[in-house]
């Protein structure tokens, strides 16, 4: 048997020595690449929840502006229209044009705030079609011609009123609360998005209704919507013998004088249309609840949000949140 010449094992060696070192070093490279991507996971994630809680403070701090508005307006006023501050939108503003010498702390000064007040009672209050578990005819009629406005099916304010009232706690004598009526399994209506659960409306519909219904706390009476900041379209649903186009001759001539209380609304309706305001007709000039919509761009990160104020009725030097939802 012929034997290998020593300078071929020596040779033979060696190339396994490089091999060997070369599958060393590329284990040594590839575990040294894994350790700086997770360092730049993990420093990426930290980035990320510090802009979160910078995002969450900067909103925070531009919904107390937005009460400190509300409750320096209620002083100020017993009425509630357009034409007061608090519904005056904010444009797209840096946060640091507000910060001495331009100088801004941190990634704060790469924020960019925009935002609105929304008078939650301009719209309609979905709840008012329900009152302890019964669905409430005259609302009914009321939400009926709401969206025979809107030229939607008018079919759906008795399938809504029905949803409400089978999801909705009913109040016993006693005042205490029990179980949603008849259905435990019917789901509450939270948010203007939730009629999709009910049979006959479209995301189209629901879309097209944002601007016009809303979901508030009903505290066993109607809630009444505000003469000063309703569309047409509300108005004239809310009185059954106001037609659409006097509901925009309403409109038009707040614009000039908003009225300011409802004496003067109904002596403003006596002289346009020679009819009196009723007072079955649930109309206020006045506001409790308020819509606060929020957009924040801080770099990569956007955060928008919708937040609902209240204004308690014996107090509108005061505000809470009754809560924020992202959107």
């Amino acid at each position: 048997m012929s034997r290998r010449p020593p300078s071929l094992r020596l040779y033979a060696q060696r190339g396994v020595a490089v091999v060997t070192a070369l599958l060393l070093t590329t284990l040594a490279v590839t575990i040294v690449a894994s350790l700086f991507w997770q360092q730049q996971v993990q420093v990426r994630s930290i980035e990320n929840q510090r802009l979160q809680l910078q995002k969450d403070w900067i909103m925070r701090g531009a919904l107390d502006w937005a009460s400190m508005i509300l409750r320096a307006s209620g002083r100020q006023f017993n009425y509630d229209h357009l034409g007061q501050p608090w519904a005056a939108p904010l444009a797209d503003t840096r946060l640091d044009q507000y910060v001495e010498d331009g100088q801004s702390a941190g990634d704060a000064g790469d924020a960019v705030l925009s935002g609105s007040i929304i008078d939650a009672q301009s719209r309609y209050n979905l709840n008012n079609l329900s009152q302890n578990g019964n669905p409430v005819a005259d609302e009914v009629a009321v939400y009926k011609r709401l969206l025979g406005y809107l030229h939607l099916p008018t079919t759906l304010a008795t399938a809504t009123a029905q949803a409400i009232a089978k999801s909705q706690p009913i109040t016993n004598p006693a005042g205490q609360q029990t179980a949603a009526k008849s259905d435990s399994s019917a789901l509450p209506l939270l948010q203007v998005d939730d009629l999709l659960a009910v049979p006959g409306y479209t995301p189209a519909m629901v879309k097209q209704l944002q601007d016009f219904v809303v979901v508030l706390p009903l505290a066993g009476a109607t809630m009444p919507i505000n003469a000063n900041t309703a569309p047409a379209e509300v108005l004239a649903a809310r009185f059954a013998d106001l037609s659409l186009s006097e509901a925009n001759t309403l409109v038009a001539a707040r614009r000039a004088a908003p009225f300011l209380d409802t004496t003067n609304l109904s002596s403003q309706m006596s002289n346009l249309f020679g009819k009196p305001f009723s007072p079955s007709a649930n109309i206020a000039v006045s506001s409790n609840f308020f819509l606060v919509y929020g957009k924040i761009r801080m770099g990569r990160a956007g955060l928008n949000t919708v937040s609902l104020i209240q204004r308690p009725t014996n107090n509108r030097a005061g505000s809470n949140i009754v809560w924020i939802r992202e959107q």
